[in-house]
């Protein structure tokens, strides 16, 4: 066994899930305890991404990782400005706009961890035509969210929790040069990770007859 292996183990939670037991367990978190995660449980769950399906499994994804305080900090700040400005033109009250941002904010700096996926179009295949360039780039959005799904499992079944943010989509600009991005990369999501303060509240799943719309 190598260190890596026997380093896994003993971190790893006593609990361990089967499948539909992960699947139905894992849930989105928003406040966590101020303990650090550990390198190696964030490398295991951008391990797990890596082996999402891709188209011509080329794996169109790229993905930043912050722990430290000052990066995250400048993130929010400035993403807040761009979903302030947004908020205004959809004409909601300056309270509302206010405490909103607040709670985002709350979101990213209380995040021991914050992992932020980006496409990668750069070595995916390119048409003449828009529609299937169209196509190519919808490939690519659909394995993120694989790779990002994987992730989600893995930290749970090692014992973290996770939050989905989808923030970057609308400031996508703004994250790469806050952070000295590759203007190359496309931020999709910011998940955040950490153990959690406090169970979440669930939401009800629709039941399984009102998704499948037909079953031959």
């Amino acid at each position: 066994m190598t260190i890596y292996s026997e380093v896994r183990q003993a971190i790893r939670p006593a609990h361990a899930h089967d499948l539909a037991t992960l699947l139905r367990s894992r849930r989105s978190v928003r406040q966590y305890q101020v303990r650090p995660v550990e390198r190696i449980l964030l490398e295991q769950m951008l391990e797990a991404a890596r082996w999402a399906p891709s188209p011509h499994g080329r794996q169109p994804w790229r993905f930043v990782v912050l722990t430290r305080q000052e990066p995250k900090h400048l993130l929010a700040e400035h993403m807040g400005e761009t979903w302030r400005h947004n908020l205004q033109m959809d004409g909601q009250e300056a309270e509302i706009v206010e405490r909103r941002l607040q709670k985002s904010r709350q979101r990213i700096l209380g995040a021991p961890a914050i992992i932020i996926a980006c496409l990668y179009m750069a070595d995916m295949d390119r048409y003449p035509d828009e529609k299937r360039q169209a196509d190519e780039i919808t490939m690519a959005i659909q394995s993120i969210g694989a790779a990002i799904q994987n992730m989600l499992l893995m930290a749970y079944d090692l014992g973290l929790d996770t939050g989905w943010m989808c923030a970057p989509l609308f400031c996508p600009e703004v994250v790469c040069e806050v952070l000295d991005l590759d203007k190359r990369l496309m931020p999709q999501a910011l998940i955040t990770v950490g153990y959690a303060a406090a169970d979440p509240q669930r939401r009800e799943r629709l039941p399984l007859s009102s998704l499948v719309v037909r079953f031959d």
